[in-house]
């Protein structure tokens, strides 16, 4: 039995290694194609090796608690080293306490195996579990009813069962046929004379009353309790099963010619039935016999069965139907009798027509509730020796004492098959119209196979505790879930796995499929791969036991096979099938009990998990038959992409040529540097020259000039490298070398125009990738997936992200992940897939963060339109950096606090310095007082991070920050006395305090006490409790609270967290892009944009973008508008649209992605058509994030006379009422659009909603009754005015015309008067 888990040893820093369950091992039996069979009895042993639910969590200072975990496993090196190690005998009290009949077996499920015998054709349990050997004979059935019933000494009789079959079995396999196992105890023989107990599936002795019915009606079945097999019947003669029809005696010759010339046989000849063709003996007084012929051997009502019979004497002829459904067995459905003492010596035909309950032959309707799913039906008759005076009575012992007997199968009509019934009966007006109501409605079985999918891409596993996760729901299928529900006990499923393996385990059992059950312990199947290369499988024993086997045959490496494993009650089939579909090897096992297995309760595991490495392989498909035992021949699960999967096996056949190259190469110029080092003490002058000369390099080639020719750039490179440093791991060496060359093409990348060597850079980063640096791996799939400076080619771009993903480059596991979670570039969208990317990612995030060294940055979300932060980022040189440095020299606490944190973390373009930051934060603790300062310097002395570790200074600083009120430092000295003290009491007492005051560590630390059971005063573990703290520490940022939530999610064996593998995958994907290194890929992209390296730039943001961050992605596309001439030259994708949709289809896109994407939809871009309702989808998701320009947007779009679809607008929470009125909608589209603007100036929002009141309100006046009766008013008051102006005018003209006549008058005569008395005037003159 599993053991209980001790308690843990407290929080640690980093992720530590999870404790690996005890997992047992045995060799198997026979391999290279013989069948063998191997019992477990024998060569295997118990398993203590159950997963523990909460094995190997991690702790930081902000982390978990890591309990400890069981004992290796053992038994991995040979079945005598399992012996030796593992072995135990069992007491006699164990022995009893192990046969005593145990509560995780369900009773009603004891007769899973005898349902499959009530179909016709179906082989005997005891052949059944015998193996091929197909000549076993049946043991007795008085054993199979004492193995299957409940009473005590059902596991020493099941023992007895299986013991029996096995010797009978191990027998006919070397030639002997069938043995009899020996005289069976005085309690358990059988009468004289009597024959074996047929293989039936055990229905109730004809002859018997059916349940609450009498003589010749039907009985409905209805659940109860499961019969157990064979129990009605001679009990006294301590026979517990039905015999079959006892043998006629022969007859004469000449009517035995007669009958075979003239009679017809009838009924069915099987291996589980009576021979229906009669075989007389000689005594010619026994010559009854009775046949049965039925045309359609289907359960139908009024179906017409002929039955043909003989008597000799005064006989009566009984047929009786027994029905097993899936809640009972051997219940009598149907019965009839009749009575022939006429008759006698002559064969007579009688036709019957069967009648059945109706919920076994009809459908469901309103008045029969609940059809019965009917496993099989079988039809009996038999012939009677009785006295007309016993006809009416109850005789049980009808069939035992029956001079001719025979028995057919009818076969089960499914449910949905069924017609439906023509009651007959008048119901009430109100149920006759709800039956009309759903009359027409045909109710249909779900379209379900047991045949699942589990894998179909390809998937690369790293070796990391990581894989994919699937849960299986239960069948919707009525059927296919109840046969499911009867194979708990006795399982029969198969599952084919397709591999390409790299290594074998490095260390212990590598996981290649297991299932974890509920309670996070392992369950049936659990499926290893040890450090030799032999599969480990590991099975949960009905009693509760698990027992592990070890084949004899290893798997191969770098070759791509697949591997079949079929289980079946007690037996497990293992096959290994080339890429022809020919097997290599073959093994059996037959362990001495059934399994427990139970796909719902639980989850299965493709690769590692928390609780054990997964193997170094590509997994290919994976398909799982739930239900069925399937031969290799049967088995349909092929190799789908065959182009990538050729592509694989040529990338490692050329990658092994390299590293043998660089291996070889590497070795004969040290050998000579050695040969010249012994010259060097000798000759001063040869000293110099090696010390300040050229380095050594090989010149005279050992391989051939086609090789030389093939990889002329590898060779070219190595003798330009420097091999002269220290011994190194061979393998290492590889590694830098690929380093070494992959620097060398990112130099050259990286200058003026260096995009343009990218086509030929690409044999020097296929050099690289193969000696294991796998950056040049990432850098080959961006390229070929995006036509980065090459053609594009899917193939190649995803062979090399795999290649890079197994080799655990950060950056291309997460392009992996993304490509998955969003279903893009041919990627199928699979959640389990993308989670197990992601997942790994993210552990790798919590663990990079602790480590100050490698090239890592902080992660900043910084957009190039934002002027604002670009003009913040800075250098160790410039402004910002020195006049925060001037600051902190000061003593101003908040700059030595920003500096610090810049130069540790790598911040705002500073490049990242750990030891100068501790100088920072050393002397802000010592001199400002400053809490965080303070806090900050006790975390680096705990840690020993880039200083020596000083616990005391380190506990004091502590205490002196938690006492001027830091959260941060009171959740660090509840870890102080948990990691050090192991002092839980206090630990909690701290992080109750600080969890109160807001910090998510401490609900962190909380949930791990609870987790582990080491809570002070609450006994044992609570993963629920903990389950609350690691969410509400998600919601705080927590880092491993985020990663315990997905991990529920994905799982969803947590009661408050139903299983979401969407959300899982958000939450690991978040955690996923704070990692440091690709952090640091966007820092060089920025810092290139700032320093208008444009080449550089795009490079580095078309690497990050491809990662699926969303800010990497936007950038990117924004310089494709900056610089369009540049991405047509060196892309062969449309970098604009490529990366503003990918930015769109994020959870945290940016509004101006939205607006530039409903611009593209709204005027067509380039190749891409309008459409209109997208753009308003687009509008409204920007104005949904609060830009108001969404709204202005969608209002423009109305004023043009488009209508916005109902759901956009449920979307926008807009009242329905409002929907109807084009105006009321611009009104609101206008007010929203102005509210979520700047309303302290003038917007164009602003002036949008102004114009629209104005345009309103005259609308509302032009149209309105009253202008009518005002502009007639006011159109004469005009007119009238008009007129009278107009006569005063008329008036006036006509008086000042006369008075003007007038004035003129005297002017003429004054004038002539002047003229008479001045005859010289000039004007006279003139």
């Amino acid at each position: 039995m599993a053991q209980p888990a001790r308690p843990a040893h407290g929080l640690t820093v980093l992720l530590g290694q999870q404790q690996r369950p005890e997992i047992n091992g045995v060799e198997g039996g026979s391999h290279h194609g013989h069948e063998g069979a191997e019992d477990a009895d024998g060569a295997g042993q118990r398993g203590h090796g159950r997963a523990d639910a909460e094995r190997g969590r991690r702790g930081a200072f902000r982390g978990t608690a890591r309990p400890a975990g069981r004992a290796p496993p053992c038994g991995r090196r040979g079945a005598a080293r399992a012996r030796g190690r593992c072995g135990r005998a069992v007491s006699p009290a164990r022995a009893a306490r192990d046969d005593a009949p145990q509560s995780r077996r369900p009773a009603l499920k004891r007769l899973a195996r005898q349902r499959e015998l009530a179909r016709p054709g179906t082989v005997p349990v005891a052949q059944r579990r015998g193996g091929r050997a197909g000549a076993a004979a049946e043991p007795p059935r008085e054993w199979a009813g004492a193995a299957l019933r409940g009473d005590p000494s059902r596991a020493a009789a099941r023992r007895l069962l299986y013991g029996a079959a096995r010797s009978r079995q191990g027998a006919a396999r070397h030639g002997q046929g069938s043995v009899s196992s020996g005289p069976a105890p005085a309690h358990l023989r059988r009468r004289s004379g009597a024959l074996p107990c047929p293989a039936l599936p055990c229905p109730a002795v004809p002859g018997r009353r059916p349940l609450l019915q009498e003589a010749g009606s039907a009985a409905s079945l209805s659940p109860g309790r499961p019969r157990s097999p064979c129990r009605a019947g001679h009990r006294r003669s301590g026979s517990s099963s039905m015999r079959p029809p006892a043998e006629p005696r022969r007859p004469a010759p000449l009517l035995l010619v007669l009958l075979t010339n003239f009679v017809l046989s009838f009924g069915k000849e099987t291996l589980q039935t009576t021979a229906v063709t009669p075989q007389f003996q000689k005594n010619v007084d026994y010559v009854d016999f009775i046949y049965l012929n039925i045309l359609e051997k289907k359960v139908l009502n009024n179906s017409e069965v002929s039955v043909q019979y003989l008597c000799s004497k005064p006989c009566i002829v009984s047929l009786e139907a027994v029905a097993s459904s899936e809640f009972r067995t051997g219940v009598p459905v149907y019965r009839r009798r009749w009575k022939d003492e006429k008759n006698l010596y002559v064969s007579r035909t009688r036709q019957v027509h069967l009648k059945f309950p109706s919920n076994m032959v009809y459908r469901d309707d309103y008045i029969i509730r609940n059809s019965i799913i009917v496993h099989s039906v079988i039809l009996y008759a038999w012939i009677s020796h009785r006295s007309a005076s016993n006809y009416g009575d109850e005789q049980s012992e009808d069939y035992q004492a029956a001079v001719a007997k025979n028995y057919t199968f009818l076969e089960a009509v499914p449910p949905f098959e069924r017609p439906y019934k023509d009651h007959k009966v008048c119901l009430q007006w109100g149920a006759d119209y709800l039956w009309m109501l759903q009359a027409n409605r045909i109710p249909q079985c779900p379209h379900e196979t047991d045949g699942v999918h589990v894998l179909e891409f390809i998937y690369a596993s790293s070796g990391e505790k990581t894989g994919i996760v699937k849960k299986f729901e239960q069948f919707e299928n009525r059927e296919l879930e109840t046969v499911r529900q009867h194979q708990v006990d006795y399982p029969m499923f198969t599952i084919s796995i397709w591999l390409y393996l790299l290594h074998h385990c490095e260390k212990d059992l590598c996981g290649i499929l297991y299932f974890i059950d509920s309670k996070e312990m392992y369950g049936t199947p659990a499926v290893f791969l040890n450090e030799e290369g032999y599969v480990h499988i590991q099975m949960h024993l009905m009693r509760g036991d698990d027992l592990a086997v070890k084949t004899s045959f290893s798997l191969p490496l770098k070759q791509w096979f697949r591997l079949d494993l079929s289980f079946k009650g007690g037996q497990i089939e293992v096959s290994s099938v080339g890429k022809n579909l020919k097997r290599h090897h073959h093994q059996s096992f037959t362990f001495r009990e059934d399994f427990y297995y139970d796909d719902t309760a639980g989850y299965f595991v493709l690769g590692g998990s928390g609780y054990v490495n997964g193997i170094e392989a590509f997994f290919g498909p994976v398909k799982y038959y739930r239900l069925n035992v399937l031969e290799t021949e049967q088995i349909s699960n092929p190799l789908h992409d065959k182009d990538t999967v050729e592509q694989i096996e040529l990338y490692y056949e050329r990658c092994m040529d390299i590293q043998e190259i660089v291996y070889d190469y590497r070795y004969i110029v040290r050998q000579g540097e050695k040969t010249h080092r012994s010259c060097y003490y000798e000759n001063y002058y040869l000293e110099l020259i090696h010390k300040y000369g050229e380095k050594s390099k090989c010149d005279a080639f050992m391989w051939g000039k086609e090789l030389r020719e093939k990889y002329h750039t590898l060779f070219k490179l190595l003798q330009e490298m420097d091999f002269s440093s220290p011994d190194e791991d061979g393998s290492d060496t590889v590694v830098e070398v690929g380093r070494r060359i992959f620097e060398k093409v990112v130099k050259g990348l990286s200058s003026a125009n260096g995009l343009s060597n990218l086509g030929s850079s690409v044999p020097l980063l296929v050099d690289s990738s193969c000696c294991g640096y796998h950056k040049a791996s990432y850098f080959l799939a961006v390229m070929f997936e995006t036509g980065l400076g090459v053609p594009v080619d899917r193939i190649k771009g995803l062979l090399y992200s795999l290649v890079g993903a197994q080799g655990n480059e950060r950056l291309s596991v997460m392009n992996l992940g993304y490509k998955h979670y969003q279903g893009i570039n041919n990627y199928p969208l699979d959640l389990e897939l993308s989670y197990a990317y992601y997942s790994n990612i993210a552990i790798k995030t919590s663990l990079d963060q602790h480590n100050i060294k490698g090239e890592q940055a902080f992660v900043e979300t910084i957009r190039l339109m934002d002027d604002e932060l670009l003009k913040a980022q800075t250098k160790e040189n410039g402004d910002v950096f020195m006049w925060l440095k001037h600051e902190a020299t000061r003593g101003n606490a908040a700059a030595q606090q920003r500096l610090a944190q810049m130069l540790f973390w790598g911040q705002q373009g500073v490049a990242k310095n750990p030891e100068a930051a501790i100088e920072w934060y050393a002397k802000g603790a010592i001199e400002t007082e400053d809490p965080v300062l303070i806090y900050d310097y006790a975390i680096v002395l705990f840690k020993g991070q880039g200083v020596k570790k000083n616990i005391k200074l380190a506990l004091e600083l502590m205490k002196k920050a938690a006492a001027k009120g830091l959260p941060q430092a009171v959740n660090g000295l509840g870890w102080y006395y948990h990691n050090f003290k192991r002092d839980y009491k206090k630990a909690a007492k701290h992080w109750l305090i600080a969890e109160e005051l807001g910090n998510p560590d401490a609900s962190y630390n909380l949930g791990v006490l609870y987790l582990d059971g080491i809570y002070p005063g609450v006994p044992g573990r609570n993963q629920t409790v903990a389950a609350r703290y690691f969410y509400k520490a998600a919601q705080g940022g927590h880092i491993e609270g985020t990663l315990r939530c997905s991990l529920y999610y994905i799982t969803g064996n947590m009661e408050d967290f139903p299983r979401d593998p969407e959300k899982a995958v958000i939450w690991a994907k978040h955690i996923a892009e704070k990692n440091g290194y690709l952090g640091h890929v966007i820092r060089k992209a920025l810092n290139a944009y700032l320093e208008l390296s444009w080449h550089e730039a795009l490079l580095h943001y078309i690497l990050a973008a491809e990662t699926g961050i969303e800010v990497s992605q936007s950038n990117l596309a924004h310089i494709c508008e900056e610089r369009p001439d540049l991405a047509r030259k060196y892309l062969a994708t449309d970098c604009v649209w490529r990366y503003y949709n990918f930015s769109v289809s994020q959870v945290n896109a940016p509004s101006f992605a939205y607006l530039k994407m409903g611009d593209f939809y709204y005027y067509g871009y380039q190749n891409q058509s309008r459409d209109l309702e997208l753009s308003m989808r687009m509008y409204a998701q920007a104005a949904l994030e609060g830009d108001s320009q969404g709204f202005f947007n969608l209002a423009l779009v109305m004023e043009e006379g488009n209508s916005i679809p109902s759901y956009i607008l449920d979307h926008l929470e807009i009242d329905q009422a409002l929907h109807s009125s084009n105006t009321s909608l611009l009104q609101e589209l206008y007010y929203r659009c102005w509210n979520n603007s700047n309303q302290e100036t003038i917007s164009p929002c602003s002036l949008a909603l102004l114009y629209f009141y104005m345009r309103v309100l005259w609308n509302n006046v032009l149209h309105s009754t009253l202008i009518y009766f005002m502009g007639t008013f006011l159109l004469s008051i005009l007119v009238a005015f008009a007129v009278q102006s107009f006569q005063s005018l008329s008036g006036n003209d006509s008086e000042d015309a006369a008075r003007a006549v007038q004035q003129d008058e005297p002017t003429l005569s004054s004038d002539l008067s002047q003229q008479e008395s001045n005859p010289q005037s000039p004007l006279v003159t003139s």
